[in-house]
């Protein structure tokens, strides 16, 4: 029997204001990324749908404005990280 494979996709989070490095575990380990015009990126693999709803739902109890949400493909996720590196 062949064992299925779960993937895991990727997703990025842009909110209004600053979070810094110390939520990361709260938001399941995803990477914050301090931006000088006051915005934060959250990104990272997200498991499921029930995980991403549980992400937005912590977004909404801290009162912060969310931007954009996007599904990062596989071939653009290291040009992601290049750029999110560089702001």
């Amino acid at each position: 029997m062949e064992s299925e494979h779960v993937r895991q996709e990727v997703y990025q989070f842009v909110v209004k204001g600053h979070l810094d490095s110390e939520w990361s575990e709260w938001f399941d380990g995803l990477t914050i990324t301090m931006v000088d015009n006051g915005l934060t990126i959250l990104t990272g693999p997200i498991v499921d749908q029930t995980a991403l709803h549980g992400v937005l739902i912590k977004i909404r109890d801290l009162g912060l404005p969310l931007l954009s949400l996007t599904r990062i493909e596989p071939e653009i996720r290291q040009s992601v990280s290049n750029i999110t590196l560089k702001m």
